[in-house]
């Protein structure tokens, strides 16, 4: 009875937290995306998204730069995995990809402007090759570049922890049988860290969809996405209602992208 009661007393924190800052404002977003400005029920908001073009070319914006974003983060993050795993003193290692996260969003997308500028370090660089100044700033190659570096930790860590959790003697004994490193790597290393990797790829893919900051301090005008016109919904043209709308369209395309990768997690088998 009285472990019961601790229980209880314990998750009484945890679910008006849920109810406080999860259910609510997604409740309150849901009503006002159903109702116009004289808060009168309507479809309209959803009919104007699906058949304006400008919103349905956003979206498509928001999940080819997430897709980018995933890729690049991924092709960066396996080896420096792999490599953390076989270094010694990785906690040290693992420490110094950690501390960039700890400096808040703005400031380092501030860095980077100063980095990218056409007086910045990158320039600098170049001109010392005759090069320049060339134009970083407000391209893709920008938006990408800065998303990646910000988001890289989240990939790297879940991955790290699925490689360490491999037994190295599954591994070792591949090795003894004669198999190349191409093909331990495909039957035995990528599907025994696939569960890490498609932590990783929530873990980037997922907040991409909705990145706003960096596509206006980085991308200028050139990278508009659902974050952007959430952003201008809200604070330029206090059009809360689509706003709204938009935000529940995010929603649903982030919980649809949950339930494939997580169903995908369950019906992954690895054939040794």
């Amino acid at each position: 009875m009285t472990d019961k009661k601790t229980r209880t007393l314990f998750i009484v924190p945890y679910l008006l937290w849920i109810i406080l800052f999860v259910i609510l404002p997604m409740l309150l977003i849901l009503w006002y995306s159903l109702t116009d400005s004289s808060h009168h029920f309507t479809l309209n908001n959803f009919v104007q998204f699906f058949r304006n073009g400008i919103f349905l070319r956003m979206m498509l914006n928001s999940f080819w730069y997430a897709f980018l974003i995933t890729l690049v983060t991924l092709l960066i993050s396996y080896p420096a995995a792999y490599f953390l795993t076989r270094v010694k003193n990785s906690q040290i290692w693992l420490l110094l990809i950690i501390l960039p996260t700890w400096i808040n969003l703005l400031l380092k997308a501030y860095a980077f402007i100063g980095i990218f500028s056409n007086g910045g370090l990158f320039n600098q660089f170049l001109h010392l090759f005759g090069i320049g100044p060339v134009n970083f700033l407000f391209t893709d190659f920008a938006f990408i570049f800065v998303a990646t570096y910000i988001e890289i930790p989240f990939m790297i860590l879940p991955i790290y922890s699925a490689i360490k959790d491999i037994n190295p003697a599954v591994v070792q004994a591949s090795e003894d049988l004669g198999a190349s490193r191409w093909q331990t790597f495909k039957y035995i290393l990528w599907p025994l860290s696939w569960p890490g990797v498609e932590s990783g790829i929530q873990a980037i893919f997922i907040p991409s969809l909705s990145l706003f900051m960096l596509t206006r301090l980085i991308g200028g005008n050139r990278v508009i996405t659902l974050g952007t016109a959430i952003e201008e919904y809200f604070m330029t043209t206090m059009n809360w209602n689509m706003g709204a709308t938009i935000g529940v369209v995010l929603i649903f395309l982030m919980v649809v992208v949950m339930l494939i990768t997580g169903r995908k997690r369950r019906r992954k088998k690895v054939n040794l």
